[in-house]
């Protein structure tokens, strides 16, 4: 899909996310009740309670998360699949996208979605019980949350490279933040958002 008109983006859309957007259609990302409204500016409802983003706030996100190709990137509340999709693409074959959900029905579809798609060096998961991120595999360069934490969580704090970047919502903030190694990351505020809660895997999920 184009990026909607009257996107309100940090600085302007980037060409590579305006290339991402018009690569990877929302559309095949929503239940098929949805698909019409795939062209809106505004959440779309995927089941289980949560949502495939506002197009303005992906926008904002990937502008804010500045991606770069061959680089591995964490994505967190993968929901559809379309984030780690339009991540993907940004990273291109070099890189890897590793997305993981808390929803384990969503996570199966999710993966089955992105499989439309020839990017095999993209993937999502359930997320393990009672972990944040996938520590395991980690660093990773960049880390994209799209669920809202109430603290800054120092597990996918630790999940970063030293000069790694992860946009994150808390507390209605979006924060950009960087991590310094054994020092306190670099954290900066960019608006207010609305998102679900971000809550580590649950065995019951």
């Amino acid at each position: 899909m184009p990026v909607p008109p009257r996107v309100r983006s940090v600085g302007g859309v980037e060409p590579r996310v305006r290339d991402a957007f018009a690569a990877i259609d929302r559309r095949s990302f929503l239940p098929g009740p949805q698909r019409r409204f795939a062209d809106q500016d505004r959440p779309l409802g995927i089941g289980f309670g949560q949502t495939n983003s506002q197009p303005t706030t992906v926008v904002n996100m990937l502008t804010l998360l500045d991606v770069q190709p061959g680089q591995r990137v964490l994505d967190v509340g993968s929901g559809s699949g379309w984030t780690t999709a339009l991540l993907g693409h940004l990273v291109g074959p070099e890189g890897e996208v590793l997305g993981v959900e808390l929803v384990a029905e969503l996570a199966r579809s999710g993966a089955r979605n992105l499989s439309a798609y020839d990017m095999e060096w993209t993937s999502i998961r359930p997320a393990e019980p009672g972990v944040y991120g996938l520590p395991e595999l980690a660093p990773f360069d960049r880390i994209l949350v799209s669920a809202m934490a109430d603290e800054l969580p120092l597990e996918l704090v630790d999940q970063l490279r030293p000069g790694g970047l992860m946009v994150i919502p808390v507390r209605s903030r979006m924060l950009v933040v960087r991590s310094r190694g054994e020092d306190p990351p670099e954290v900066t505020e960019h608006g207010r958002y609305a998102f679900v809660p971000l809550v580590a895997g649950d065995p019951d999920r």
